[in-house]
C-alpha cells in the first residue's frame, strides 16, 4: 500500500509549494491524523513532541483557513521566545507565497516596535502568554478577533507557571471557534483546563516509538570551553576529507559570529546564520549552503529551522541546547536521504545536568568519546590546543598542584608560599591551602596562574632540589 503524500490532500498551491520547500513528502503520523481534523475546523488535542512534525500538524490548517485581510485570525501560544521564533519561521516557509503577515510576540524585545507592527495589521500571532496578555492590555491585540487558537507544548507552559495567563487569554477570545492543543505529556491540570474550554474534541496520539529519529550516531566529548574550538577544528578537518557538509549549533548569535571569525583566522571557511541578519541575507546564505558552495555553517536553532540539506553528514552541538526538543531538532538536520549522520556534543562540567536530562527524556544512546585523532597525513591541528584547568577547579577556582619537595627536603608551608610569590608574579590570594608531605607537597593555585606556576618553577631549585610542578 502506497503511503499518503501531502499532494493527496489537494492543499492550496502556495502551501503545497511551502511544504515542498521544506523537503516534506509524506506526513508524519501526527500530521496524518491532525491535519484533516484541523482543516475541517475541529478541536484537536494532540500528544506529540518535537521531531513528530507537530508545527505542520497545526500550522497547515491555520495557514489554509486564514485570509490576507489585515485582521488577526489565529493565535499560537508557546512557552519560550525561542520556540515562538522557530514556529513563526516554519510557518513563514509553510505558507509559500500566500502573503499572510505572521508575527512573533514575546518579552525581551522593544515594546514600541512590536506595537507598531501589531497596529499595522497581522493575520497570525505566535507568542508567549505573558507578552500576548501584556500587548492585549495595552490595546495592540484584540483577543476577540481570532477564531483559531493553538497551545503548543502545553505541559512546558504548565511547568513554567503560564496556565493563569493562558486562561486569561482564552477567556477573552470570544470569537474563538477552533482550539488545537499539543503536549508531550498530559498532567491533570492540562486535562482539566482543556475540559473547560474545548468540551468537544478529537484526540490524536503519537506514541514514543513513532518519534522519527534519523540514522545518526551520537557522540559526546567532555571538554572545557577553552578547547571547544580545538575539538571543532579536528572534526571539521576530518569532514574536509569527505563530501559531507557540517552544521555547527550554538545557543547565541554572538557565538555564531565569534566562531566564524575564529575559524577564519585558522583558515577554516564557515558561514554564519542567525536571527539578527536581514531576511534576504539569511536566504542567500541558506542558498549557498544548500547548493554546497559552503561546507560548514554555524547557526542558532531559530535560524536553522527548515535548513533541510541532504548533504549534511555531521552536526556539532558547540553548546548543549537549552531544552530536549532542540537537541532532537538539531540531530534531525543530518542522516538524510539514506546517509548515516553523526551528531557531536561538546559537554563542559556545567552542562552535565542538562545533558543528562536530554538523554533521559528520549532514552538516547550517546557514546562518550575522546576528541577524534587527526586524519592520516595531517600533522598539525588547525586550532592549537590550550592548557585548560578550569574543568578541574573547585568552586573557588583552585587547582591542586604537586611539587616534588617535602619535609624531608626541609620544606615548610611558609617557605613554599614565599618562594612562589617571589618566583612567579602573582597575588597572594592566588595561592591557597598548602599540604606538606614527606617527599612531595600539594599546593592549591588559582586556575588563572596554574600555567604560570608550572612554567615558572622549571629550572629553579628549592632546598637544593630541582623543582617541578604538575596537576595533582
Amino acid at each position: 500500500m502506497q503511503s499518503k503524500t501531502f499532494e493527496d490532500w489537494e492543499l492550496p498551491a502556495e502551501i503545497l509549494a511551502g511544504v515542498k520547500s521544506l523537503g516534506w513528502e509524506n506526513p508524519t503520523p501526527v500530521q496524518l491524523d491532525a491535519i484533516p481534523l484541523g482543516r475541517e475546523g475541529n478541536n484537536v488535542i494532540g500528544q506529540a513532541m518535537t521531531g513528530s512534525g507537530k508545527t505542520g500538524a497545526f500550522g497547515i490548517p491555520i495557514l489554509e483557513n486564514a485570509d490576507v485581510n489585515g485582521t488577526l485570525q489565529a493565535l499560537i501560544l508557546c512557552p519560550t521566545r525561542e520556540l515562538a521564533q522557530q514556529v513563526r519561521v516554519e510557518l513563514e516557509q509553510l505558507q509559500g507565497g500566500k502573503g499572510l503577515t505572521i508575527l512573533s510576540v514575546y518579552g525581551g524585545t522593544d515594546i514600541e516596535k512590536q506595537a507598531k507592527k501589531l497596529d499595522a495589521g497581522v493575520e497570525v500571532i505566535v507568542g508567549t502568554p505573558g507578552r500576548v496578555m501584556d500587548m492585549s492590555k495595552r490595546g495592540h491585540i484584540d483577543l476577540s478577533s481570532p477564531s483559531m487558537l493553538t497551545l503548543d507544548e502545553a505541559d512546558r507552559m504548565l511547568d513554567m507557571g503560564f496556565m493563569p495567563d493562558i486562561m486569561w487569554v482564552v477567556e477573552r477570545m470570544t470569537g474563538r471557534q477552533q482550539t488545537m492543543l499539543f503536549s508531550a505529556t498530559f498532567p491533570q491540570e492540562i486535562l482539566d483546563a482543556a475540559g473547560e474550554f474545548m468540551q468537544e474534541h478529537s484526540f490524536v496520539q503519537m506514541g514514543d516509538a513513532e518519534l522519527d529519529l534519523p540514522p545518526v550516531k551520537l557522540f559526546s566529548i567532555i571538554i572545557g570551553r577553552a578547547n571547544k574550538l580545538w575539538a571543532l577544528g579536528r572534526i571539521l578537518i576530518r569532514q574536509q576529507e569527505s563530501d559531507g557538509q557540517t552544521i555547527v549549533f550554538t545557543n547565541t548569535k554572538r557565538m555564531v559570529d565569534m566562531i566564524v571569525e575564529r575559524l577564519g583566522k585558522h583558515r577554516i571557511e564557515a558561514v554564519g546564520l542567525h536571527g539578527d541578519m536581514a531576511q534576504n541575507k539569511r536566504e542567500k546564505i541558506m542558498d549557498i549552503f544548500r547548493e554546497n558552495k559552503a561546507k560548514t555553517i554555524v547557526a542558532t536553532d531559530v535560524a536553522a529551522r527548515g535548513l533541510d540539506v541532504e548533504g549534511v553528514t555531521v552536526v556539532v552541538n558547540y553548546d548543549v541546547p537549552n531544552d530536549s526538543d532542540s537537541f532532537i531538532h538539531r540531530m534531525g538536520r543530518t542522516g538524510r536521504a539514506g546517509r548515516e549522520g553523526e551528531a557531536w556534543t561538546f559537554i563542559s562540567r556545567d552542562d552535565i545536568p542538562q545533558m543528562s536530562r536530554i538523554q533521559g527524556t528520549y532514552d538516547l544512546d550517546i557514546e562518550q568519546v575522546e576528541t577524534p585523532e587527526l586524519p592520516e597525513g595531517v600533522e598539525r591541528d588547525p586550532v592549537r590546543y590550550r592548557e585548560d584547568y578550569s574543568e578541574s577547579a573547585d568552586v573557588f577556582g583552585m587547582i591542586p598542584l604537586t611539587f616534588n619537595v617535602g619535609s624531608s627536603h626541609g620544606a615548610s608551608k611558609l617557605s613554599i608560599h614565599n618562594f612562589l610569590l617571589s618566583t612567579v608574579r602573582m597575588d597572594e590570594l592566588t595561592v591557597g591551602k598548602i599540604h606538606i608531605g614527606e617527599d612531595e607537597s600539594e599546593v592549591n593555585i588559582h586556575t588563572s596562574k596554574v600555567g604560570y606556576v608550572i612554567d615558572g618553577v622549571k629550572g629553579k631549585e628549592l632546598f637544593g632540589q630541582p623543582l617541578s610542578a604538575s596537576p595533582a
